[in-house]
């Protein structure tokens, strides 16, 4: 059979059949990491797989094994669950998925159908399938897409999430790093020192934030999962970064003016869990990590507790949600009285908690680097040049 795997992309010819379990245990494959394609179905560990049969593996860093019939109708199962010791066909996982964020949303009162919804997307499999989730579920959601300048994963990413958009209907922003900024995520991290990774958050985070009072939204939603939030959590326990314990919730509410909540619905679903949303839902996602992502700690992380996952499922969950449920007691957020005064930067006009906020003085030693120009930001950076497509 042919056997096509990703990241990186390579062929395998193995002898059939065989079923999925034999197949993956051949290839020394981490089951709880992939999902098994055939002919655009998922399938599971017990599916037999002929001779002739081209198959693809995709990665998605998550799951498990469990029962083949369905937990709802008892039909035939396409995807399995050991964390929830169940498995569904398709219909009912999707409405598993809904269920999920559902939950979310409303345990922790993130936004209501009659707020103004902004969701970043990237062209991958979690913001796409949220954004999907939420037009289903009836909510009103725009799409916020920040062009990096990755060459041709940034093209590609861009145009997945044009094409979603146009396909459904509904209002994406486009905001280039490029034009509106004058660096990309590879010229602003050799520039100014930083890894691409911070170059990139910190951009980001200012961008979501910056477009969504601009727009007049009331919440910013971002397609963090359960296995970035525990991988998150992880690398601030390990280095005890109690600041940001205070802070890790799935919902933060504005804390001054120019400032708009932030939520994270899909943080009860697995990488898996939406990876196989998107399959069967026909959603076309960029299936490509960041080329610059290599040596990322969070991957580290995450690599470690698919580890653990697989010899116990259910650890991510038990991990991330009790420490959502002691949160407030261990590390409680700021008070009024103890919280650091938020003010206007004197650049851009956005929130700090200094004279100049941390965007903007990123920004300055990137265009110092790139143009030898000290006074360019500050008067450039009043104005975002957006491109809203709908």
């Amino acid at each position: 059979m042919r056997v096509r795997r990703r990241n990186p992309d390579r062929v395998d010819e193995v002898t059939g059949p065989l079923d999925v379990a034999a197949l993956l245990a051949h290839l020394e494959v981490n089951p709880t990491t992939v999902l098994v394609i055939l002919d655009g179905n998922l399938v599971t560990s017990a599916t037999v797989l002929s001779d002739e049969a081209d198959v693809e593996i995709r990665p998605v860093i998550s799951g498990g094994a469990g029962p083949s019939r369905c937990h709802d109708c008892r039909g035939p199962a396409v995807i399995e669950e050991p964390r929830h010791r169940s498995a569904w066909c398709g219909e009912h996982f999707v409405d598993h998925v809904h269920r999920q964020i559902r939950k979310a949303i409303d345990h922790d009162r993130m936004f209501s159908y009659n707020d103004r919804i902004l969701l970043a997307v990237s062209g991958g499999k979690d913001s796409l399938a949220l954004w999907d989730a939420l037009l289903t579920m009836g909510y009103g959601a725009d799409g916020l897409y920040i062009g990096l300048g990755i060459g041709g994963y940034s093209k590609r990413s861009g145009r997945v999430c044009a094409e979603f958009a146009a396909k459904r209907g509904v209002e994406l922003i486009t905001v280039d790093l490029q034009e509106a900024y004058g660096y990309t995520t590879p010229s602003g991290s050799q520039a100014s020192g930083r890894t691409t990774c911070g170059v990139c958050g910190l951009s980001k985070r200012y961008v979501f934030n910056r477009v969504a009072v601009e727009g007049g939204y009331d919440v910013v939603v971002t397609g963090h999962n359960l296995d970035d939030e525990a991988a998150v959590l992880l690398n601030n326990v390990l280095h005890w970064h109690e600041d940001f314990l205070a802070r890790q919730r799935p919902l933060l509410p504005a804390t001054g003016p120019n400032q708009v909540r932030k939520a994270k619905p899909l943080y009860r679903l697995s990488e898996r869990e939406m990876a196989a949303y998107c399959v069967l839902r026909g959603i076309d996602y960029v299936v490509e990590e960041c080329p610059l992502v290599d040596g990322n700690t969070g991957q580290e992380h995450k690599e470690t507790l698919s580890a653990l996952e697989a010899g116990s499922p259910g650890a991510k969950a038990q991990f991330l949600f009790g420490f959502l449920d002691r949160a407030e007691q261990l590390f409680p957020r700021r008070d009024d009285a103890t919280a650091v005064a938020l003010g206007e930067c004197q650049t851009c006009g956005m929130p700090t908690t200094a004279a100049v906020c941390a965007f903007c003085k990123q920004r300055t030693r990137i265009l110092v680097d790139l143009q030898g120009d000290p006074t360019g930001p500050a008067a450039a950076a009043r104005q975002l040049p957006i491109v809203s497509t709908s």
